[in-house]
């Protein structure tokens, strides 16, 4: 049953908009995690995980700053660690600036887990992402994909924070 008294906003060009950007949300993570999971075991998430330690200061950070930078729960953030840390990937250990938190720092195994798995994310991003576009659309990509993300939150993202990040905005 229909309220008529809520109208729907998306119609149109609008809804189409929408439509096809909510697809690519959906559609998206299942596609970055199949490859590594089929070579790796290894899901994005995770990829994701190690690629945030691989680029701290020492290769540490607290498990708190890492679950802001993966827009994740403590909980969620915890099994993933968990699971890689069971592999010999990541190793836990207390904060001895600060007892009461943990720290996750990426082992020599995990940081070649992550050399091995960075060339087979960075092809199906390519694949996926980049090479369906021309140079102006990529440009426009990471142009909308900024906006959306200030319009979420003001925060920056993990990418504005780590060593790689660049100047332009």
């Amino acid at each position: 049953m229909t309220d008529s008294s809520v109208p729907n906003l998306l119609k149109g060009d609008n809804l189409m908009s929408w439509a096809a950007l909510a697809t690519v949300l959906e559609w998206l993570p299942a596609a970055l995690d199949a490859p590594l999971v089929r070579n790796f075991d290894l899901t994005h998430f995770e990829y994701g995980i190690l690629f945030a330690l691989a680029d701290a200061p020492n290769q540490t950070l607290g498990m708190t700053v890492l679950a802001g930078y993966a827009n994740s729960s403590l909980s969620r953030l915890s099994r993933a660690v968990s699971r890689i840390e069971g592999r010999g990937w990541v190793q836990r250990s207390r904060d001895p600036l600060d007892g009461r938190s943990t720290l996750a720092s990426l082992t020599e195994a995990g940081l070649a887990m992550f050399e091995k798995a960075t060339p087979v994310h960075s092809r199906t991003v390519t694949k996926l992402v980049l090479e369906p576009l021309t140079n102006a659309q990529r440009d426009q990509l990471r142009d909308i994909s900024l906006r959306i993300q200030h319009a979420i939150r003001e925060q920056e993202s993990w990418w504005a924070t780590s060593t790689h990040s660049s100047d332009t905005d």
